[in-house]
């Protein structure tokens, strides 16, 4: 009996306990999640036993496209709490895209290349006055002008198909031609003048992913190249060489035999050969308003052979003996025609140009 009331007061106050420790701590009942949104990456979550458990979703980044040079920047540390903000169309103004039309001048800074007789091997070639020793080509202001129509592959690559023209050249002034017995004597030239009709297929490619944009963005540098046909073409010209060439002593010579010839006219008929022809080209692009661009440009231009037609007419004063020891002027002029006897050369120039191109 003593164990069993013993076991009821102990029962008692166990129960006793309870009561006022709930009365203090309330019993928890579980969490209620107040209904808020929750971040984009965090809407996925799902709530087990009363717990968030997120899900993550990743927001893959779209992939950067290529950028190069400076870019212009908008706003400043003070309106935009030291971020900066770049124009994506101010930074692509020079892009090149769809087709153009461009029209360049240009002024030839170096004339490369001479012309000489090719008929020096020739019996007796030294009494047919040309270049024996080579010639450069004689030049005054040399302006070529080029017309190009092109397009855009994309935004580093341009073709464009080509007529360029230059004019200005001509035959040297002054030549020296043989004397015949190896040496020069000093002709004189008149006429050759000589012009280049070349058609050219080009392609350019702008360097600025691996030089960036200059002058603060407002350049963007290009190398091109082109091959192509030059008709180049040399008008008829004439070479004099008024020396005297003794071909006997007049004492041995019987009457009207010939002692000598003096005042060579040659008669060079031009000529125009078809040649392959190629250009390289580097430069500089910027931007005027109404999709207008202009290249600044340095190109080297080989244009290939420049040749006359092989025919030449000779002219001359003979001199004969008049049997007693002395001579005189014959009462006519000699005349010669020497078929393919050519005088040729290779032609090149060393451009600096502006072109302007009209986008569309």
């Amino acid at each position: 009996m003593k164990i069993l009331r013993f076991s009821a007061v102990f029962a008692g106050l166990a129960l006793m306990g309870a009561v006022s420790s709930d009365a203090a701590y309330p019993a928890y009942t579980g969490y209620n999640m107040p209904n808020v949104a929750m971040p984009t990456m965090y809407q996925n979550g799902v709530v087990n036993n009363g717990m968030y458990r997120p899900t993550y979703n990743p927001v893959v980044a779209a992939q950067p496209t290529r950028i190069t040079g400076a870019l212009p920047r908008v706003g400043s540390s003070q309106t935009t709490a030291g971020r900066q903000y770049y124009q994506p169309a101010d930074y692509d103004r020079l892009a090149d895209s769809g087709l153009y039309v461009g029209l360049s001048v240009a002024y030839a800074a170096s004339v490369m290349g001479g012309l000489s007789s090719d008929y020096t091997g020739e019996k007796d070639a030294y009494t047919v006055p040309g270049a024996f020793e080579r010639a450069d080509f004689d030049s005054d202001t040399v302006l070529p002008l080029q017309l190009s129509v092109g397009a855009a592959i994309n935004n580093d690559v341009r073709v464009d198909f080509s007529y360029l023209r230059y004019s200005g050249l001509s035959y040297p002034k002054t030549v020296q031609t043989s004397d015949g017995v190896g040496g020069f004597v000093p002709a004189q030239v008149d006429g050759g003048a000589i012009t280049a009709n070349t058609t050219m297929l080009n392609i350019y490619y702008n360097i600025d992913s691996f030089t960036g944009y200059l002058a603060g963005g407002a350049l963007r540098p290009y190398v091109g190249a082109g091959l192509g046909i030059s008709l180049n073409t040399i008008a008829d010209y004439v070479v004099f060489d008024e020396t005297f060439y003794s071909v006997m002593d007049p004492v041995y010579a019987n009457a009207g035999q010939l002692t000598g010839i003096s005042d060579i006219y040659a008669y060079h008929n031009g000529g125009t050969t078809e040649q392959l022809a190629f250009m390289l080209e580097g430069g500089v692009t910027t931007e005027m308003e109404g999709g207008v661009k202009l290249d600044f440009f340095v190109r080297y231009a080989n244009l290939g052979q420049v040749k006359t037609s092989g025919s030449i007419v000779l002219s001359q004063i003979e001199w004969l003996g008049d049997g007693a020891g002395g001579e005189y002027e014959a009462p006519y002029d000699s005349v010669f025609h020497y078929t393919n006897w050519y005088e040729s050369g290779r032609l090149g120039l060393v451009d600096v140009g502006i072109r302007l191109r009209l986008q569309f």
